[in-house]
């Protein structure tokens, strides 16, 4: 399934940290993604992270001492119109624990399936193939 062609007008879909990252640094993995953040640019989708995505896509630029990117990457994903940064909360953290428990994922992937549900989104843009047990929604891996 490819988000651009089947998801409506207007859909919310969950970014997770490696298509957002793949697409910073032109890795050549990004291209599946691309027609993905083409329709987030456009307005034709919404994207939500979260502050686990954040950091993650910052660690990178903070490690190699770039505060100057680290600064350009958080601000292209919490100030344009189309992004928006979903806080984790108690509600979305009692959802992660059941989701955990469920579908043996990591703490990180539970929360981020849990604000993917939490705030409707239509599916959850990944490259990580721990998702492969959840049915609760759409997993989307690029492929």
């Amino acid at each position: 399934m490819r988000p651009p062609l089947r998801l409506p007008d207007g859909a919310a879909v969950l970014v997770d940290s490696a298509p957002i990252i793949y697409l910073l640094e032109n890795h050549p993995l990004a291209r599946s993604f691309e027609p993905l953040f083409a329709d987030i640019d456009s307005g034709r989708l919404q994207a939500v992270i979260t502050p686990i995505t954040l950091a993650e896509v910052l660690t990178g630029p903070l490690k190699a001492g770039n505060e100057v990117l680290a600064e350009r990457y958080r601000t292209a994903l919490t100030s344009p119109p189309g992004w928006t940064l979903r806080p984790l909360d108690a509600e979305v953290a009692l959802l992660a624990a059941r989701l955990r428990i469920k579908n043996r994922l990591k703490l990180p992937d539970a929360m981020q399936l849990a604000v993917a549900l939490h705030e409707g989104c239509h599916a959850l843009v990944t490259h990580d193939r721990d998702f492969g047990r959840v049915d609760e929604l759409v997993i989307w891996t690029g492929e």
